[in-house]
């Protein structure tokens, strides 16, 4: 094994498609180069540049797995039902436990000497503005879900606890209107604030800094050369990167599906379109192809372009809601609900000895796998987008700035929604479908048809960037690493996303994605377990490291 600390001049040209350190930068000497064990060919007009086994045993499992679901549709569904119930009831405090340790190791770097080091070398520039950064980040991670979850979460679980139900966070605050909704959002914003991001960060934080620091691939099994050394050119990092690609695929799939599931039941709400699987389908097939259009158009034209778009529009119907709703209770409630949910993450967050099971394990611990079932294609691209950033400024941005912003989120269209169901007696905004209540929400306030719209347009938007920002990534694992691997791959991998959200959507809907993001995300956090070591080592082992 190749000592990993041992230096080469940061000048030297390092692994095709990943630019050499500015400045001092510790390499790994490592006689591999991306793409040596890939199959460089033109078939029927097209360039191919593939890592054979990774993508050859990807793709026919991938396709194997839509074909069989499409085919016993009415027999696979009581097997998704029987695998989600075993993960997320018996490995609830495995999740919860290992979110809890990215928390902590993000924290402590961002105090720690080691928040000094930059990614890509000392003298390393951002590649990206502030503005187009941020768009990237937020798009890329949580947009479909906010849209989905936004109404539904904290009026739920405001619900469930004012009930004092099975469900309720915390075992509840039974008959306490006040207390259940401070409950209700803390639970809520705990789902969407710190945690994810932190998983997010673990995953980007150990690419970038194995990729643009040590010049090895952009690839999950780079961060694991510390531990294996050469050995993760062969075998050993092969299986790491084809879980990766499951994850990353699956985890796709379950946010496309609920977006698709959304944005069907927007256009049947306000135009009257059939309610129907086929509705769904001819939907998905839709954005696919928009999404193609985005991955020709490139980086920087179609992802960066998008993503930019995704923001104003969320913005726009975000101060909206804000202007025209109760705007005192949501200015007041953001800071109360911050201080909530500092007051119960103690609580929310311990995994053993739980009084409220359906909740850690149905709400927190699907969470939790889902989250990291994305973090490949998510910690990824974040990775590709973070170049010139310091460890201290990229966990910062990762960490804080989306979880701040998340909690506005759920308190302007979560608060308003318990304020309709609280203050006004409106019903139906709770009775609604989950797909729907973001539009009987926005019906109870001005201009409804208008915002309606720009709700479904918003999640189709964040659809597209998901599956473009999605195929990007999975492209370059299964090309071993490159990042300029020939678009016709990423157009392949798009369709194959569109392909499996359909196949779950027939083969058992909502549980069915579900099902699949824990089985995929249970995996794959041990392997972002053991890439903490990788990162403090890795860390400590770079020019600025005191």
């Amino acid at each position: 094994m190749d000592n990993p600390d041992s230096k080469r001049p940061a000048e030297e040209p390092v692994s095709e498609g990943i630019p050499a350190p500015d400045g001092p930068a510790n390499l790994i000497d490592t006689d591999y180069v991306i793409g040596q064990d890939n199959i460089t060919t033109s078939a029927m007009g097209f360039n191919l540049d593939l890592h054979g086994k990774v993508f050859t045993i990807s793709a026919l499992v991938v396709l194997l797995f839509v074909v069989l679901t499409l085919a016993l549709q009415d027999a696979i569904s009581p097997v998704y039902d029987a695998i989600f119930g075993f993960l997320t009831g018996n490995l609830a405090w495995f999740f919860i436990l290992a979110a809890n340790i990215f928390v902590i190791l993000c924290l402590g770097l961002i105090v720690s000497p080691l928040g000094k080091i930059r990614i890509g070398g000392a003298d390393a520039k951002p590649d990206f503005t502030y503005t187009g950064w941020f768009s990237m980040l937020f798009a890329a991670g949580m947009g479909i879900g906010l849209m989905f979850f936004g109404v539904n979460e904290p009026l739920t679980h405001f619900g469930t606890s004012l009930d004092g139900g099975d469900w309720a966070p915390l075992a509840g605050a039974e008959g306490d209107a006040a207390g259940a909704a401070a409950l209700g959002m803390a639970a809520t914003i705990f789902h969407w604030g710190l945690h994810p991001w932190a998983i997010y960060a673990v995953v980007a934080l150990s690419l970038a800094l194995f990729s643009f620091n040590k010049g090895l691939p952009l690839s999950m099994r780079s961060v694991f050369y510390p531990l294996l050394g050469e050995r993760v050119w062969g075998w050993p990092g092969h299986l790491i990167d084809i879980l990766a690609v499951f994850a990353t695929l699956f985890g796709l799939a379950t946010s496309l599906g609920l977006g698709a599931t959304q944005a069907a039941a927007g256009l049947t709400y306000l135009f009257g379109a059939p309610e129907s699987d086929i509705t769904m389908i001819l939907l998905i097939i839709g954005i696919t192809m928009i999404a193609i259009c985005s991955i020709i158009a490139g980086v920087d034209k179609g992802v960066q372009l998008l993503s930019k778009i995704n923001i104003a529009m969320a913005a726009a119907l975000l101060f909206f809601v804000i202007g025209v709703g109760p705007t005192l209770l949501i200015a007041t409630g953001f800071f109360e609900n911050l201080v909530n949910y500092v007051v119960h993450l103690p609580a929310l967050s311990n995994p053993f000895g739980r009084e409220d099971a359906n909740f850690s394990q149905g709400w927190t611990a699907f969470y939790w796998a889902w989250w990291i079932s994305w973090s490949p294609y998510v910690g990824m691209f974040i990775a590709r987008v973070s170049r010139g950033r310091t460890v201290r400024e990229f966990l910062i941005s990762v960490l804080i700035v989306p979880s701040v912003v998340s909690v506005l989120w759920m308190t302007t269209f979560g608060g308003t929604a318990i304020d309709q169901y609280v203050s006004q007696g409106i019903e139906a905004v709770r009775d609604a479908g989950v797909d729907l209540q973001l539009f009987i929400m926005l019906e109870q306030l001005p201009l409804s048809q208008i915002t309606s719209f720009l709700a479904i347009v918003l999640v189709i938007v964040f659809f597209v960037t998901s599956s473009d920002s999605g195929s990007l990534v999975i492209d370059s694992i299964t090309a071993g690493g490159k990042v300029d691997a020939p678009k016709p791959q990423r157009v392949f991998w798009a369709i194959i996303e569109g392909a499996i959200a359909i196949a779950l959507l027939l083969g058992g809907g909502l549980t069915a994605l579900q099902t699949m993001a824990v089985s995929t995300g249970f995996p794959f956090t041990i392997i972002l377990l053991v890439a903490c070591y990788a990162i403090i080592k890795g860390l400590m082992s770079e020019p600025k490291a005191v």
